[in-house]
C-alpha cells in the first residue's frame, strides 16, 4: 500500500471546531464522491482534540504547535495510483478537491508526502 499523509493547519479565520466540522461534513463527502475516479482505496481523517495534556506533551519535547488534523489516503500500489491518473475525470476530480481545500486548509503550512508504513506493533 502507498499512503499520502497530509498534516493540516486550518485557515486563520476558522476555529478548530469550524475547521473540523467543514472537513468532516463538507470535504469528506467530496473525497468519497471522487474516490473511485482517483483510485483511492482508503481515506481516514484524524482530528486533533483540544486538551491541556496536548500542551504538556508538546512542551516536554520542545515540539512545534500541533496540527488541526491529519488526512491519510491509501492506494493499493504505485501502479494503481498512476493508473488512476488515466481515469476519465481524474484531473477534474483532483481540481475539485484542491478548490475545496482552499476554503479551510492553510495549504502553505500543511505538509504532505507519500510514504509506506512499517508496522512495528499490532
Amino acid at each position: 500500500m502507498i499512503k499520502l499523509t497530509f498534516c493540516l493547519h486550518r485557515l486563520p479565520h476558522l476555529s478548530r471546531e469550524e475547521f473540523q466540522t467543514y472537513w468532516r461534513e463538507q470535504h469528506a463527502p467530496l473525497v468519497a464522491k471522487h474516490a473511485k475516479t482517483l483510485g483511492i482505496a482508503r481515506y481516514v481523517q484524524t482530528h486533533a482534540v483540544t486538551h491541556d495534556f496536548n500542551g504538556v506533551m508538546r512542551e516536554s519535547r520542545g515540539a512545534p504547535e500541533m496540527h488541526d488534523g491529519v488526512a491519510e489516503l491509501w492506494w493499493d500500489s504505485w501502479e494503481a495510483l498512476f493508473k488512476a491518473g488515466e481515469n476519465p475525470g481524474n484531473a477534474e476530480a483532483g481540481a475539485a478537491l484542491l478548490e475545496d481545500e482552499r476554503k479551510f486548509i492553510d495549504l502553505a503550512r500543511s505538509p504532505l508526502w507519500f510514504n509506506e508504513e512499517h508496522v512495528i506493533v499490532g
